[in-house]
């Protein structure tokens, strides 16, 4: 068949699943951003980036954002068709930038599949979880419906979506939710198979850290409270107290991968600082950025404890990759989480509010690793059994998108 991926980010949620469906045969390219600068493993055609959009209310910014892009996604697709005669058998977009808004009007025989992160919602989700920085009201439930309009409009045109998890699933509507099915994108649980050789160098220092060392680890592409930045840092003081030989690494740049920035900081690592700094020995906690993925494998591979919080919302791909890594992993006690461990099996939970809760949890995955041994073991098993990419998501990826979402 000819297979055509579509997301601004290319290869995005595709890195496996594109190049597995060349090597069976089918003619396989993505169409994505001028902008985008990443390694494709296969063929790319770009859209030029859309212009920017200047409206006076919030309520069409992100609609007309999407259409714009979404635009921009179809002018490409018509100069495919009437220039290169190019009309797939299959599309597979990511709907959340409105990329595949307009595919249709282009390419009305083509089977059209998204993966569907997430729809928004005024309750139970990230709007009105967090008392700390939710933003109340009417006002606020009108916006984050308004921000689904594209999500909806896609999900409708669409033949089949495609969600990586039930919780993100079941955040559509019943009328969209039948259109889909759950499969996780899969993890590489051979690369992250535990090693006792590995280690993990402090960039620009000579600290070298080895599995069985005090470290605590923290995870995310952008230290922000929807991932627990704020409650991981509160509890971080009695930690280090009680235990004065751990270490603390932090991965993540600043800057905010979802929600607003702080309005009374240049960024959330800056007012957490400000609020609990003098309360750390920094010469502890490395702030480490953005690294690069062997460096973080190496870094899974030495942590003692690994925690992970999120608000009800798309959930990370580090944390099945923790687990696979056989790291001891404290979560937060919300939605998708509870989807992937179970409490005193494949790791800890705890509610995501509880500091104190956080500190004890964190301490006694330091001082009694022994304790932890048998959950690490059946957390990098049931990551084994369930999410391996290799042998269960990419087959059932695959089966997917040839069979286009039946």
């Amino acid at each position: 068949m000819k297979i055509l991926f579509v997301h601004q980010n290319f290869p995005g949620q595709f890195p496996h699943l594109a190049p597995a469906l060349v090597a069976r045969g089918h003619q396989v390219i993505a169409l994505t951003s001028e902008t985008n600068k990443r390694p494709s493993p296969v063929r790319v055609v770009k859209y030029r980036k859309p212009d920017e959009v200047k409206l006076s209310s919030g309520l069409t910014r992100l609609y007309a954002k999407s259409a714009e892009r979404g635009a921009r996604a179809a002018l490409a697709a018509r100069q495919l068709r009437d220039k290169h005669g190019y009309v797939p058998d299959v599309i597979f977009g990511h709907s959340g930038w409105g990329e595949t808004l307009f595919l249709r009007e282009v390419w009305p025989e083509a089977r059209l599949l998204v993966y569907a992160e997430l729809m928004y919602r005024t309750t139970g989700l990230d709007t009105d979880f967090d008392p700390e920085f939710a933003r109340s009201g009417l006002e606020t439930r009108v916006s984050t419906v308004a921000r689904s309009a594209h999500l909806v409009q896609s999900m409708v045109q669409a033949d089949a979506g495609l969600s990586p998890t039930q919780f993100q699933a079941d955040t559509f509507p019943p009328e969209l939710r039948a259109k889909i099915t759950v499969c996780h994108d899969g993890v590489d649980t051979d690369r992250l198979a535990p090693r006792a050789e590995a280690r993990f160098t402090v960039p620009g220092t000579t600290r070298i850290f080895r599995p069985g060392d005090e470290v605590v680890t923290f995870v995310n592409r952008s230290l922000e409270p929807y991932r627990g930045f704020h409650s991981f840092m509160r509890a971080l003081p009695e930690v280090l107290a009680a235990r004065p030989k751990a270490h603390v690494l932090i991965v993540g740049e600043e800057g905010q991968s979802y929600g607003a920035a702080p309005k009374d900081a240049k960024s959330w690592k800056q007012k957490f600082l400000a609020e609990i700094g003098d309360q750390l020995d920094l010469n502890r906690v490395h702030f480490l950025g953005r690294i690069p993925y062997a460096d973080y494998v190496n870094l899974l591979h030495v942590s003692r404890v690994h925690a992970y919080l999120t608000y009800p919302f798309v959930l990370s791909w580090s944390l099945m990759e923790s687990m696979a890594a056989g790291c001891a992993v404290v979560a937060s006690d919300t939605a998708p989480v509870r989807e992937v461990i179970s409490d005193g099996e494949t790791g800890r939970l705890v509610e995501f509010f509880d500091i104190a809760g956080w500190s004890k949890a964190l301490i006694d995955g330091l001082s009694e690793p022994e304790t932890y041994a048998p959950m690490r073991e059946a957390a990098r098993r049931h990551i084994v059994e369930t999410y391996d990419l290799k042998t269960t998501c990419l087959p059932q990826l695959i089966e997917f998108v040839e069979g286009a979402g039946r």
